[in-house]
């Protein structure tokens, strides 16, 4: 493994809330305002996911985002790895109808790479492949993902997790109401897209699902 994935890893065992962005959920507010407000929240990582772009406009927005990301904070593209490349992002998530993770990884064998899983099976052949985290969702009902009908419930965390070596992440529908369910699962790395761009205050309400995850975790020992 070489330099630059390494020391992205070891920034990436640092992470707690990892947030999600979406112009389209994010009340009339722009992806600027919500990641200044995450940036400001003390969060570690985030990832810029925009479904209703243009790969021209989300390039020139990526852009613009990494130029507002500090050398500390990991910066993820949704599914564009070459958009990824191109501006210097940290990692490219990718979901099941992507760029299968091999390719991805001769592309990038610096970008820390992320997958999407739903299952034991697909959590499992992501790791074979060589994901470096593998997110589990949805957790609980969602309208940000087009598509999804289902959600696997806190009881899929364990299931899922107790099976891989590699890092995961958790999301679907994740909110200050319901979070305790998925740390008490075994969540240590928690996603979410409206709990945060859709809140109030973005900047409070991430550092308040900071606060719960660091806080369980510190009576949990």
């Amino acid at each position: 493994m070489n330099e630059h994935r390494m020391k992205r890893k070891k920034l990436f065992e640092q992470v707690d809330l990892y947030p999600v962005t979406g112009r389209e959920h994010s009340v009339g507010r722009s992806t600027e305002h919500i990641v200044e407000a995450i940036l400001k929240a003390g969060c570690r990582i985030f990832q810029l996911r925009e479904k209703n772009l243009s790969k021209r406009e989300y390039h020139l927005l990526a852009k613009k985002i990494r130029a507002m990301t500090p050398d500390d904070v990991l910066m993820f593209c949704n599914d564009h790895i070459d958009v990824a490349l191109a501006v210097g992002a940290d990692g490219v998530h990718l979901g099941q109808d992507d760029l299968p993770i091999e390719a991805a990884r001769a592309l990038a064998p610096d970008l820390l790479i992320g997958a999407s899983s739903h299952n034991v099976a697909e959590a499992l052949s992501a790791q074979k492949a060589g994901a470096d985290y593998v997110n589990i969702g949805p957790i609980f009902s969602t309208k940000t993902k087009v598509g999804a009908s289902e959600f696997l419930g806190p009881r899929a965390i364990e299931e899922i997790s107790s099976n891989i070596a590699i890092p995961f992440t958790v999301m679907g529908g994740i909110k200050k109401e319901n979070i305790a369910q998925v740390l008490s699962a075994g969540a240590r790395r928690v996603a979410v897209v409206t709990a945060v761009t859709a809140a109030g205050d973005p900047r409070r309400a991430a550092q308040e699902l900071r606060a719960t995850i660091l806080g369980f975790h510190q009576a949990d020992g």
